[in-house]
């Protein structure tokens, strides 16, 4: 029986939370740029933040590629039914015999959007500023580091030269986006250019408008070489909240959505929903994680962060917030791709064994205050999320509940995105929830080698000779069967040392307007290129 003054208290919460979602829809919907009655041609898209560039050279973070790929162009990209590499910029390409050379030859009339024309100039620039140590590109140079050089072959074509030989290496060089050399002056600081906040590339999509912390807008590249999209034009509305956003897309201000796993198992079967949007779902190369800051006493220890993971209670996590849309995973790599290891089983939720293994650690309650220290150090820390992540906040609450029972305070911080990838940068942090979209055919070198501990995307420090060795081995290996075999035993490193919780992969809950025709989920997601514009429901008008 709930006491009459508490159930007060909690009608008046949910009373005033409706209150504050209703005017955060309004606010959203006051700085949306565009009424669906006046514009139906333009995609209206969300953003989760601002991205803090979109120079495809040193953005880090998924908003800027969600952008970038109207914009920016490469040498190759991937077919979506085959994921086979395919032309692009370039038309076709060679590689030598010996796996050390790999020429492109480039597309002709192709321009940039400013009219300037694109040429094996602007490809030999691009790969050098992301080659430069000056350069804020440390998660795409680690890619690079084999290239001894990049030759211009006549007027139109473009060979890159290596000194090993390197499993991912047409990729790497067909797949970069490819930036405009006339637009950078000797002397331009190039980590701050004005690139950064309006870009310029070859892409069906030009640069039109940013307004931080409401909008981005992209118009169609009437000049462009290829097909040009039947859509005029892209908006991505900067919405930081989940709640905020489905009820945009219900009021017809967005187009397509992602979804929380209970919106889509519960608030999406209504005829009404049915009648004007398509449902999808798919599974992107992804995984979440909580990363343990092995430069921390707190973590330095592998058995700590083995207890770590065995007070997660992963499964009931899945199932209680994530509606059991996901998969338990153990492993970096793809869950459903050929290299994921499925002999490795996640560590269990086992208190008691997380408390003997803390013991064990040297990490007990010595002055009975009900909080573990060791060596005049208590257990306490503080995990990092990002203030968009509503995930996290619910799993911080499953932790910190379960680590408390334990002697071990943890506190949960929300940041907004760039202030979250400064900390990380800079390594301030003890733990962080986050997540990695990867790629089919992965290279955890960017991640998972020491050389990238100081500056690369190995944020928590972790350092072991044999994985490194395993690593650089895998990647000079073109037999698919020896480098599963040396990634296995790489897997089982991560496994036995826990530098990360593994904690999910989700699929991809994409709900998307019925006004749209030719919308078609593949293996990796939809491709709004692809789509052409329908009527216009009556339905829609707000």
């Amino acid at each position: 029986m709930t006491p009459q003054g508490a159930s007060f208290d909690i009608h008046m919460a949910k009373f005033l939370k409706c209150c504050a979602l209703m005017a955060a829809v309004a606010a959203a919907l006051s700085s949306c740029s565009w009424r669906v009655e006046r514009d139906p041609d333009v995609l209206a898209l969300r953003l989760t933040a601002d991205p803090p560039t979109l120079n495809p050279v040193t953005a880090t973070d998924v908003t800027a590629g969600q952008v970038g790929r109207y914009v920016f162009e490469s040498l190759l990209e991937r077919d979506n039914e085959s994921l086979e590499l395919v032309p692009s910029l370039a038309e076709r390409w060679e590689a030598s015999n010996d796996k050390l050379s790999y020429t492109f030859w480039l597309r002709k009339g192709v321009r940039w959007h400013d009219g300037a024309p694109f040429d094996a100039d602007d490809v030999i620039f691009t790969f050098e500023r992301i080659r430069d140590p000056k350069v804020d590109a440390a998660r795409l140079r680690n890619y690079f580091r084999d290239v001894k050089s990049i030759e211009k072959v006549g007027e139109d074509a473009v060979r890159f030269v290596y000194a090993r030989p390197y499993f991912k290496a047409l990729e790497m060089c067909g797949t970069a986006a490819i930036i405009p050399k006339h637009l950078f002056a000797d002397g331009d600081d190039f980590n701050s250019h004005p690139l950064g906040r309006a870009p310029v590339g070859t892409g069906p999509y030009r640069f039109a408008e940013w307004k931080s912390g409401q909008r981005i807008v992209l118009a169609r590249n009437e000049g462009y070489w290829g097909e040009k999209p039947a859509i005029s034009g892209i908006v991505f509305n900067i919405i930081p909240d989940q709640m905020v956003a489905f009820e945009l897309l219900k009021k017809g201000a967005l187009d397509l959505s992602t979804m929380r796993a209970i919106q889509w198992v519960r608030q999406t079967e209504s005829s009404s929903f049915a009648s004007r949007f398509d449902k999808y779902r798919y599974y992107l190369p992804n995984y979440f994680y909580v990363g343990w800051n092995m430069r921390s006493p707190l973590f330095s220890d592998r058995r700590v962060r083995i207890a770590m993971t065995m007070l997660v209670n992963r499964r009931a996590i899945l199932e209680k917030v994530l509606l059991g849309q996901g998969e338990v995973v153990a492993s970096n790599f793809y869950r459903f791709g050929r290299i994921y290891d499925e002999s490795i089983e996640p560590y269990p939720f086992d208190p008691q064994r997380a408390r003997e293994l803390l013991e064990e650690a040297g990490w007990s309650d010595t002055d009975g205050d009900g909080v573990r220290d060791k060596d005049g150090v208590e257990f306490r820390f503080t995990m990092l999320s990002s203030s968009s992540d509503s995930t996290s906040k619910s799993l911080g609450l499953f932790m910190r509940e379960e680590l408390r029972k334990v002697g071990i305070v943890m506190e949960v911080q929300q940041f907004e995105w760039a202030t979250m990838l400064d900390l990380l940068s800079r390594r301030d942090f003890d733990a962080a929830s986050l997540g990695w979209s990867t790629t089919i055919e992965e290279d955890p070198y960017q991640v998972w080698h020491s050389s990238q501990a100081e500056e690369g995307s190995n944020f928590v420090g972790f350092s072991d000779a044999r994985a490194d060795r395993l690593i650089e081995e895998a990647r000079q290996e073109f037999d698919p069967a020896v480098r599963e075999k040396l990634y296995r035993e790489f897997q089982g490193i991560l496994h036995r040392e826990e530098p990360y919780t593994f904690l999910f992969t989700v699929p991809s809950l994409v709900a998307v307007a019925k006004r749209f025709e030719g919308v078609k989920a593949y293996r990796l997601g939809v491709d709004t290129l692809e789509w052409k514009v329908g009527p216009w429901p009556a339905l829609m008008q707000w």
